[in-house]
């Protein structure tokens, strides 16, 4: 597909440099009220964690103000509903880049309670970031090879740990967790290296999901699944920025989770199968969606090109209907 002619780096640069400011400026009351949460008091903490959060919104305020100028003309969302910021939810959604977060934020900010991410390990050095995802009480997961477990079992357990450790202070109040189940960004490279049976998906991953669900019970309202969709292959926050992605396809879906593995402990009990042929069946439907929009992209394409087709040169396509309906061209 071609490359949007509003491809702009200067504005990019621009859009860098105003994200980085709004960053800053945010930063520090994240930063005083982060420190004041290691005071030894529930009650002290619950509150500090309340203020992170309402400097957060005002944060996502200021950056989607500025990329509303950004969003493509075909930027569509559907199968929004009517949420509630007083509701828990876990949100799931398909994983490409870090331009899906910054939507995510655009989609969600003040309409859902402010997401926690589950955050790679490694993401917490990032500067300032890493410690503001701290403050708002992220789980940093570790992610170990099946040969690294091998040889360091007393590592296995770890990532549910830090899960344990952060639901734990979720607890009571209204909170929105967000895991990219697939565990990494997709591209065909690790489509292939996986084998994964998706044509746009990686496999999902059950185990920190089925842990908050099992975890939080009750206090989870519904599983919330987003399914985003760039017309371009490249799709990185620069290109974004650069006004590089001409479409955007993001869709909502509202999901009741089954009873029976609310406040189960879905990683060691008899239903971990069940549960992961949940999840599967999820990921599915979202291959399917993700697959008829692409269809019905191309589908307009097609057409498009036909008309530039017939506006450029409108008596070659008179005589090719001609031929096509049996009648020869006048010579």
């Amino acid at each position: 597909m071609k490359i949007n002619s509003r491809s702009n780096p200067l504005r990019a640069s621009l859009a860098i440099f105003t994200l980085i400011l709004s960053t800053c400026i945010c930063f520090m009351p994240i930063f005083i009220f982060g420190l004041l949460k290691l005071i030894p008091s529930q009650r002290w903490r619950l509150y500090c964690g309340q203020r992170i959060d309402g400097f957060v919104m005002y944060w996502c305020d200021l950056n989607n103000a500025y990329i509303s100028h950004l969003i493509p003309h075909e930027w569509e969302a559907t199968g929004l509903k009517e949420l509630d910021r007083q509701q828990s939810y876990l949100l799931i959604a398909n994983h490409q880049s870090w331009l899906d977060i910054v939507l995510m934020h655009r989609l969600f900010n003040r309409r859902i309670p402010v997401i926690k991410f589950f955050i790679k390990d490694q993401l917490k050095w990032v500067p300032l970031l890493g410690f503001a995802w701290w403050a708002m009480g992220c789980p940093f997961m570790k992610r170990y090879s099946k040969a690294y477990l091998a040889k360091n079992p007393h590592k296995q357990g770890k990532d549910l740990e830090a899960t344990r450790k952060a639901i734990y202070s979720f607890k009571g109040q209204p909170v929105t967790i967000a895991n990219f189940v697939e565990g990494t960004r997709f591209n065909l490279s690790k489509k292939a290296l996986q084998g994964s049976e998706y044509r746009h998906l990686l496999r999902p991953r059950a185990g920190g999901v089925s842990f908050v669900i099992g975890s939080m019970g009750s206090q989870i309202h519904k599983l919330l699944d987003l399914t985003i969709v760039y017309a371009e292959e490249k799709h990185s926050l620069w290109d974004f920025l650069c006004g590089r992605i001409s479409k955007i396809r993001v869709h909502l879906r509202e999901i009741e989770i089954p009873e029976q593995f609310i406040s189960n402990d879905l990683t060691k009990s008899s239903l971990q199968d069940e549960f992961k042929t949940w999840i599967n069946q999820q990921w599915h439907i979202k291959d399917q969606l993700i697959e008829n929009i692409k269809t019905q992209w191309a589908t307009q394409d097609d057409a498009a090109a036909h008309v530039q087709a017939v506006r450029i040169n409108p008596d070659r396509n008179v005589n090719t209907s001609q031929r096509i309906g049996g009648s020869p061209p006048d010579n």
